[in-house]
C-alpha cells in the first residue's frame, strides 16, 4: 500500500503514477487525488486533513515527490506534513526528486531521481520480501 505526496500542482502527473502502480498491483491509497480542488480554504479542509493523515497511516511507504529549488510553491504544502507523519508512525519513505530539507536525508529514507527508477525500486523491494 503506498500513498503519494506531492505539490496538489502536479495532481495530474501523481494521478498517471497512481494508474501505473494500481496496473501493476498496488494500492494507492491517496484520495487527494481523487479531489478536484485545493481544499486548503474549504469547508471540508478538517475533514481532508484527517482524511489526508489517516490515509498515510493506512499505507506501508509514503512516495513523496520533491521540487527543484526555487519551484514556486515548494516550500509548503501539506506534502510535508504528510511525510514527517509517516517519518514518525515509521513508514518505508521515498523521495522522487532533490533533497528539499533535512528530514529527507534521515537513514530511512530511499532516494529515487525518477518515477522508472521508484518502479525498479518497488518491483527489487517487492522480489526480497517475496524470496524472504
Amino acid at each position: 500500500r503506498i500513498y503519494l505526496a506531492a505539490r496538489f500542482g502536479r495532481m495530474d502527473e501523481l494521478r498517471e503514477v497512481a494508474r501505473t502502480l494500481r496496473r501493476l498491483g498496488y494500492v494507492v491509497t491517496s484520495s487527494w487525488l481523487e479531489v478536484e480542488t485545493d481544499q486548503v480554504d474549504a469547508p471540508d479542509g478538517p475533514k481532508w486533513a484527517e482524511g489526508d493523515v489517516a490515509d498515510v497511516l493506512a499505507a506501508d511507504v509514503l512516495v513523496l515527490f520533491t521540487e527543484i529549488e526555487g519551484t514556486p510553491g515548494a516550500g509548503r504544502g501539506g506534502r510535508h506534513v504528510e511525510f514527517g507523519v509517516a517519518l514518525g508512525a515509521g513508514k518505508g519513505l521515498i523521495t522522487v526528486g532533490p533533497i528539499e530539507n533535512i528530514f529527507h536525508r534521515h537513514p530511512s529514507v530511499v532516494r529515487v531521481g525518477s518515477v522508472a527508477r521508484l518502479l525498479s525500486h518497488l518491483a527489487a523491494a517487492d522480489n526480497c520480501v517475496g524470496s524472504a
